[in-house]
């Protein structure tokens, strides 16, 4: 599974109904957006970004399995302010900040 489908799953399902409607150019441009995604997960880890995610989305996932380490709250902020671009924080998120 994608990483980024993983917290973001709304946007990639809109992403892959522009892809099969052949609507390529609108299709390219969500992806050029969301291609951001990919590069957090590259600065940081992949796992720990992911469960920031979730968590930041209101669900306990827990924390990396060793020897990852999760994210720094400093850096779960890159993760936040991804979730709220694309309006992937939900409530269960927004009714705990």
């Amino acid at each position: 599974m994608a990483g980024p489908a993983s917290i973001l799953p709304r946007t990639s399902v809109e992403l892959y109904d522009l892809a099969v409607t052949g609507r390529w150019t609108e299709a390219a441009a969500l992806q050029r957006r969301l291609w951001r995604v990919n590069e957090v997960f590259t600065r940081f880890n992949l796992a720990a970004c992911i469960k920031a995610g979730l968590t930041l989305q209101g669900y306990d996932v827990g924390v990396p399995a060793p020897p990852q380490s999760p994210l720094a709250e400093s850096d779960s902020s890159a993760i936040y302010e991804i979730l709220k671009e694309f309006g992937e924080l939900g409530p269960r998120a927004e009714s705990q900040s």
